[in-house]
């Protein structure tokens, strides 16, 4: 929740507003030696190329580097994708959006943001619990350019796009890693001597308790335990191993979750359809349908084959029925 409250804080809401004329000389002086203030912050133009400012309605994109002395706390640059943000008709006092609409397509600006603006804004009761560098004194100086203006409708046509685009790459990745990853299982087997079944999807597994009852169903929620395992060996993750446990300083509850609906890995969702309550089994899945290129945490490489043991202790029915 913290983490929520901060980030809001910082980087602000879905929108963003203004209670000033759409003009550089109202808001935004191209004077790129003095801090002015505004909205609770100080800023000053650092670039300032002829252009229009933006409208009430229209979508502002940009890149930000946020920065506390060193420590860099968020960088668009990095990410690979400038962020985005709907100019309106209000914003709150301290939030520094409120320089984008004085601000034209190629235009970069400095601000200075107080820690003291952002901690005023979060709940007593949760102060204990924000990051060392949220503390009274401290400044956040953000490095602003502005990438495009334009219309949501225009964002929205080419957001799509991009998705679409991206959707496309993933696609064929997944086609390209699939004969290797499942050349990867087939030496792992061949060497163990395991004899797995395999699904369509390139899913393999193995049952070593039946387990009873009906298969499970999409939709239906199930209480797991669970080791994961990388092929070397390497647990990454787990509800019943005792250095995990212990590393976590928690007790073994079981992995709750409705099957099928997104929540799990795709390989996870699969591989619970195939069980029924009380069995017991090793799942073995491919990168595709784990995390991809896409690691989750420095344990698990990139394009990694997984396997979990996997017993299913509950199965309750879907809400619906």
């Amino acid at each position: 929740m913290t983490t929520r409250i901060i980030s809001i804080a910082l980087l602000g809401a879905a929108t963003l507003g203004f209670s000033a004329c759409n003009s550089k000389s109202e808001g935004g002086s191209s004077d790129g030696g003095t801090f002015k203030p505004l909205n609770g912050f100080e800023y000053k133009i650092a670039k300032d190329v002829e252009g229009k400012t933006p409208e009430v309605g229209e979508i502002v994109e940009f890149h930000l580097i946020a920065k506390v002395d060193t420590m860099v706390l968020n960088d668009t640059w990095k990410q690979g994708r400038p962020g985005a943000m709907r100019v309106d008709s209000f914003v709150a006092s301290g939030q520094w959006q409120a320089v984008l609409p004085f601000m034209s397509e190629g235009d970069s600006a400095v601000l200075n943001v107080s820690c003291d603006s952002i901690l005023k804004t979060i709940p007593e009761d949760q102060l204990s619990r924000t990051p060392e560098w949220l503390k009274p004194g401290n400044k956040i100086v953000l490095n602003l350019s502005v990438v495009s203006i334009q219309s949501e409708e225009e964002y929205n046509k080419k957001m799509q796009a991009l998705q679409e685009e991206e959707m496309k790459k993933m696609e064929e990745q997944k086609a390209q890693q699939a004969p290797i990853d499942d050349q990867i299982l087939q030496d792992y087997f061949a060497k163990n001597n395991i004899h797995p079944q395999k699904t369509a999807s390139g899913l393999y597994y193995t049952i070593q308790k039946a387990g009873s009852g009906a298969q499970i169903q999409k939709g239906q929620t199930v209480s797991m335990m669970y080791t994961g395992k990388l092929l070397d060996g390497t647990i990454f993750d787990s509800n019943v191993d005792p250095e995990i446990l212990a590393k976590r300083g928690g007790k073994s509850e079981p992995l709750v979750f409705p099957v099928g609906m997104g929540q799990m890995i795709p390989g996870m969702d699969e591989g619970a359809m195939l069980l029924k309550k009380g069995a017991k089994a090793t799942l073995y899945i491919p990168s595709p349908l784990a995390y991809g290129p896409n690691s989750p945490n420095p344990n698990i490489p990139a394009n990694a084959v997984m396997m979990f043991d996997v017993e299913i202790t509950n199965v309750e029915a879907s809400p619906n029925k």
